[in-house]
């Protein structure tokens, strides 16, 4: 027996655990069931692992329940109400997260809070490894809801049940300890009680918290959309560039070059799963393929700006639908004004061409009346000398000038169908880009609505 003179605590202490079984359920009638409540606080989102699929997080983890063999009348102790024991030496609830997939560091706690009705406090602090399922479909607007289930890993129902410490409105939104500085921000903690039971067993209690955090998009929209979207800007400026000059190819082939090493260098920034593929990601792809498809017309459009003396003539339905319907379509109401400004390079050798060619069919004309005469009497003397040879003469200019005429309209010929392709190309050129820009724009809204809805949710 204690000493009179020993201090309370010592005494208290001592009175409660001299006879105390620790490996008993404490309860004094093995029907009375143990209520276990619990509680818990979010300290801080640690890591979201999506490829492995695993939360950490920092909770303030809180239990109490009622001990009926550690009760005492405080007038015998001097009015003691509250004492510190240490948590080896008395009955602990085995309660676990069903989630657990690794030990955290955890710091140790080797003490309980015991009141002198019997009721034990047990608060500790726990890094939680859980696996969870984590969707990252929305990402980087996703919002992810993961689960701590707690229960009794061997009593059933009927020797431990769960209950909540608090009222489920004040665990919700109680980001009173929260650290809100990192890359996720806590939203709300729901808490939900259940019973359930494996082949018709015994039934179990668990207690469910969800947890659910979003994360803050900012460093991911500036560092991987603003820089994808300007590189889609700078593509669509590049239609403005003349398509019969060969820098708007390379302009293009230079921007594929530079999305190509842009992906290569955000491909370790996003989250990678075996499950899917987050949008973000389908959209880098489907702008990687407009810049090849904005590519592949510039190539067509050259194509058919240039060597157009090798085409053939312009098809007539592709007259009808480029020519007419689709200038009507683009609102380009005078064809031959718009035609114009596509031909000036054409005319100007045309013109030039043209004066060669008058020059050189041209006959000399005397300036000197007299040399007029002189030379109409030496014609007048020798027409009938030279009539026979004259003919055979006569007949190799017709021969000469029916050549170069034949020249002059294939040239023409050519030019007609150098005009006709020209047309055709700088109004496909107008229709593929406000085609392109319509899907660019729709896709943009597109995907602009979703992260809205979804960054607001």
């Amino acid at each position: 027996m204690p000493e009179p003179s020993e201090p309370a605590l010592r005494r208290l202490s001592h009175d409660l655990l001299a006879r105390y079984q620790k490996g008993t359920r404490p309860v004094r009638d093995w029907r009375t069931t143990t209520n276990v409540a619990i509680d818990l606080m979010v300290y801080a989102i640690l890591s979201v692992d999506e490829k492995n699929q695993v939360l950490t997080t920092y909770i303030w983890y809180r239990q109490h329940w009622t001990d009926e063999f550690l009760k005492w009348d405080p007038a015998r102790f001097d009015n003691l109400t509250q004492i510190s024991l240490p948590v080896e030496s008395i009955w602990v609830p085995d309660i676990l997260i069903n989630e657990f997939v690794d030990v955290g560091k955890s710091p140790h706690v080797p003490y309980v809070y015991v009141s002198h009705h019997g009721e034990v406090q047990n608060l500790k602090p726990i890094q939680v490894m859980t696996a969870c399922s984590l969707d990252i479909y929305n990402f980087p607007f996703d919002v992810q809801n993961c689960s701590l289930t707690f229960t009794s890993w061997l009593h059933h129902i009927r020797d431990i049940n769960l209950s909540l410490w608090r009222q489920p409105e004040l665990v919700k939104f109680d980001r009173s300890v929260f650290m809100n500085q990192g890359e996720w921000e806590l939203l709300y903690v729901l808490s939900h009680f259940q019973e359930f039971s494996v082949k018709s067993s015994d039934s179990y209690a668990e207690m469910k918290f969800y947890v659910v955090i979003r994360r803050r998009p900012l460093f991911y929209t500036v560092s991987l959309l603003l820089p994808s979207i300007f590189l889609m800007v700078m593509d669509i400026v590049g239609f403005y560039l003349p398509p019969h000059s060969g820098e708007r190819v390379s302009f293009k082939i230079t921007l594929l070059l530079g999305y190509s090493v842009f992906l290569i260098i955000v491909s370790d920034t996003l989250p990678a799963t075996a499950v899917g593929t987050p949008l973000i990601g389908i959209y880098f792809v489907v702008c990687m393929a407009l810049l090849v498809i904005s590519l592949t017309e510039t190539i067509l459009i050259v194509r058919l700006v240039h060597k157009q003396d090798l085409q053939p003539h312009v098809p007539a339905w592709v007259k009808h639908l480029l020519l007419e319907r689709a200038t009507i379509l683009l609102c380009i109401r005078d064809r031959k004004k718009f035609s114009q400004s596509t031909m000036e390079s054409l005319d100007t050798s045309r013109q030039v061409e043209n004066n060669d060619s008058t020059a050189k069919l041209t006959p000399y004309v005397c300036e000197d009346p007299r040399e007029c005469g002189a030379v109409g009497g030496t014609r007048s003397a020798l027409a009938f000398a030279g009539r026979a040879e004259g003919s055979a003469a006569l007949q190799e200019v017709l021969r000469e000038t029916t050549a170069i005429r034949q020249l002059l309209e294939k040239r023409e010929e050519f030019r007609d169908v150098a005009r006709e392709w020209l047309q055709v190309g700088y109004v496909l050129d107008v229709l593929l880009f406000r085609a392109y820009l319509a899907a660019v724009l729709a896709y943009s809204i597109t995907l602009g609505t979703l992260w809205s809805v979804w960054r607001d949710a």
